[in-house]
């Protein structure tokens, strides 16, 4: 009888002992999950407000492309008006002025998004894909491969390795 109770009592520690290992196994699992969970929050926290400042990022762009290379680079000429005020300044001075501050505005708010993973992408040249782009149209273009992209609209973003913003692009499309 005590035999007995002995072999049941070695049966019930080694069930036990079976559970609490797979316990601690589950824990562990537990705790990874959470922690690459914690990481994925981190890292996509931003994404909505990343979304938002991109619109921002595309209108000082364009301000940028508005004014000629040439009107920027050109040096200033005395406008005839300037000699009665020696302290004016030339509209084009002013015009010179206004888009380095635009571009030092647009490198801040490119490098503050650099900080956080967020890098934008120019699929010009690249095969058309409709995970990473979005086709705004397709036009013939003879000697180009039929599915390259043309031309991009608007810049691509990724967040690490997850997509935040489509590139808009132009499609070669096949010649028939």
């Amino acid at each position: 009888e005590l035999l007995k109770s002995l072999k049941a009592k070695e049966a019930e520690t080694a069930d036990l002992k079976s559970r609490l290992q797979y316990l601690q196994a589950d824990f562990l699992n537990l705790q990874r999950n959470a922690a690459r969970e914690k990481e994925q929050q981190r890292d996509f926290a931003i994404t909505r407000f990343a979304g938002d400042l991109l619109e921002t990022v595309d209108v000082l762009a364009l301000a940028l492309k508005s004014v000629p290379e040439d009107v920027v680079a050109q040096s200033d000429s005395p406008s005839p008006d300037s000699s009665s005020t020696p302290n004016s300044k030339s509209v084009q001075t002013y015009l010179r002025e206004l888009h380095q501050g635009v571009d030092m505005t647009h490198r801040l708010l490119l490098s503050t998004l650099f900080k956080y993973h967020v890098k934008p992408f120019d699929p010009v040249g690249d095969k058309f894909d409709p995970n990473v782009h979005e086709a705004l149209y397709q036009a013939p273009v003879p000697g180009k491969e039929p599915g390259t992209i043309l031309e991009c609209q608007k810049t691509g973003y990724m967040i690490k390795d997850r997509l935040l913003r489509a590139a808009q692009v132009g499609v070669v499309q096949e010649t028939s």
